[in-house]
């Protein structure tokens, strides 16, 4: 699930996917940059990864819809997982489209995050909220670092897929709320936040190092990988990200 507005976004991601749209793999097309076989092994994973992300939070928003306060929140949920769905489609469309087996594709990724959302399950209505708006977002800002070293054909997509749905808006508005109907919340949640940043952090980790494709590419192997001083980078800004988007919610990071 993508709750991502403009603002949300690491604070160089654009430019760094701009600049790079100029150079190397970035400035090929999918054809070409798929001759080489790592690429395509790091891309293909990319693509399953980030389907089976949007199939799992098309059905968690199934499951948390049952947990919706009101009818018009469980109509806007259920407005959010038609539209990760439509996500799941496209990309499964594409893997097809290249010549790879969604299922196979995204069978790989599917113990990772089963294991990520069976940690983080929310116990109310609020904890679904800023799972989705916090907790997803991580994976967001991380993707998105890794799209600005994709072909252009692979970027496109990947950034459509990453796009904010629309309802940013819709789950702050719902917190703060909370918050101000009841301060003792904001604690409850600020705790519950962060640890969805270290486990979001620990499973990104965890899915690349146990993806050689993945994990070269992102070292430099591969396309135009980061080295080890823009990987500690990425990682700071994607926790600025975060720290923005507990402001945005009432929270302390």
């Amino acid at each position: 699930m993508r709750f991502m507005t403009t603002s949300d976004k690491p604070e160089h991601a654009a430019e760094t996917t701009d600049a790079a749209a100029h150079t190397g793999v970035a400035a090929q097309d999918w054809a070409t940059a798929a001759a080489d076989p790592q690429y395509r092994a790091a891309v293909v994973d990319l693509l399953g990864a980030l389907a089976y992300g949007e199939l799992a939070a098309f059905e968690r928003l199934a499951e948390d819809a049952k947990l919706a306060p009101t009818l018009e929140d469980k109509a806007e949920l259920a407005k959010m997982a038609s539209a990760e769905f439509h996500h799941f489609e496209r990309l499964r469309d594409r893997l097809t489209e290249i010549g790879e087996e969604p299922t196979a594709a995204m069978e790989p990724f599917v113990a990772a995050l089963d294991g990520f959302h069976k940690q983080t399950a929310p116990s109310d209505w609020l904890e679904g909220l800023v799972k989705a708006y916090v907790g997803d977002s991580i994976a967001s800002d991380f993707y998105r670092e890794v799209a600005a070293r994709l072909d252009a054909d692979t970027r496109s997509l990947v950034l459509a897929v990453l796009d904010d749905t629309g309802h940013a808006g819709f789950a702050v508005e719902r917190v703060r709320a909370a918050i101000d109907a009841d301060p003792r919340v904001g604690g409850r949640l600020a705790l519950w936040a962060r640890r969805l940043m270290g486990e979001a952090l620990s499973q990104s980790q965890r899915v690349v190092a146990e993806r050689d494709a993945l994990s070269t590419m992102l070292v430099g192997g591969v396309a135009d990988g980061f080295d080890l001083a823009e990987v500690g980078k990425m990682f700071s800004r994607i926790t600025e990200a975060h720290t923005k988007r507990m402001a945005a919610l009432g929270l302390a990071a």
